[in-house]
């Protein structure tokens, strides 16, 4: 019989490529990694890898054996999910994967209502960017992820998995009381009120940064940038000390400092869709339905709009 621990190192390998990449996902030694191999190919009796130099690379037989381990993990995965099914009750562990922003308003509230809802399940959540969360998902390193999408960047949806959405998060301006068009009583503001002030943003090429460069870009400026961090509470800190425009989804903003007001902005485009992802055919294994279910909860979504996506 095959170890399926070595297996899904193999399935790693072929999908990271090397055996430090491996190392590094599993917490382990290269040597570690390097030695289950060896015992893998052991058990099979056929050479998996080919070894040049430093380089390992897999074989024909490699490959072939790494496909097969998905439709391994697969069949495990329905075996758990059907005795799950049959007891009817979400029991043990259940691993979310969460991007920061979603992290205070979504999966600490998440934890509590299913811990106190049912006493035999209990959450673990990873911090991770959508990404990340999505190969943890595939990797069932985790059960569900928590995603973004923009939508005015047109991101294409996840392979692979299916989707849920949550709620549409908009992005607002993040302006002191006392600027000019911040006051009380006032219509959204457009964005080309904002072109002559100083600007927080996140780096280009992060989602949330190339979101707000194409929103000022169709209004017709590009932003002049004072400060740039990855880090929301941070942009926050830093607009309330400087007075400088901050553009961030209103996710974010549960807790500004009395300087600061959240303002919407004319742009219908400039939002982000929030989405829980899970694998295929695993939506009614009972632990990932009650998470579900909370999510919607917490989400204010009556709707259970479900996509299932395939490369």
């Amino acid at each position: 019989m095959l170890d399926v621990r070595r297996l899904i190192l193999l399935r790693d390998l072929a999908a990271h490529g090397t055996v430090t990449a491996v190392a590094d996902l599993h917490g382990v030694t290269p040597s570690a990694v390097s030695q289950q191999l060896r015992l893998l190919e052991e058990e099979t009796g056929t050479r998996l890898l080919e070894r040049t130099g430093r380089s390992v690379h897999l074989t024909a037989a490699g490959h072939q054996l790494a496909d097969d381990t998905e439709n391994v993990l697969t069949a495990l995965e329905q075996a758990q999910n059907r005795l799950h099914t049959g007891t009817g009750k979400p029991t043990g562990p259940l691993h979310l994967a969460c991007f920061p922003s979603a992290l205070a308003p979504v999966a600490a509230p998440l934890c509590e209502v299913l811990e106190s809802t049912h006493e035999n399940l209990r959450l673990h959540i990873t911090e991770a960017e959508p990404e990340s969360a999505v190969r943890l998902l595939l990797q069932r390193r985790v059960d569900i992820a928590l995603l973004y999408r923009y939508t005015n960047l047109a991101t294409p949806s996840h392979p692979d998995v299916e989707t849920r959405t949550l709620r549409i998060d908009p992005l607002v301006a993040v302006l002191r009381y006392d600027h000019p068009v911040a006051g009380p009583g006032r219509p959204p503001i457009d964005l080309r009120e904002l072109a002559d002030t100083p600007w927080i943003t996140a780096p280009p090429q992060t989602p949330c940064g190339d979101a707000v460069f194409q929103a000022c870009r169709s209004a017709g400026f590009t932003p002049k940038v004072r400060h740039t961090c990855t880090d929301f509470s941070a942009m926050i800190a830093l607009a309330a000390n400087g007075g400088h425009t901050v553009l961030i989804p209103r996710m974010a903003t549960a807790q500004l400092p009395p300087a600061l007001t959240a303002r919407p902005v004319t742009d219908n485009t400039l939002t982000r869709t929030i989405e829980a992802a899970v694998r295929h055919g695993t939506t009614h294994e009972p632990t990932i339905a009650a998470s579900l279910a909370g999510l919607r909860l917490l989400s204010g979504s009556t709707e259970d709009s479900t996509e299932s996506n395939h490369p």
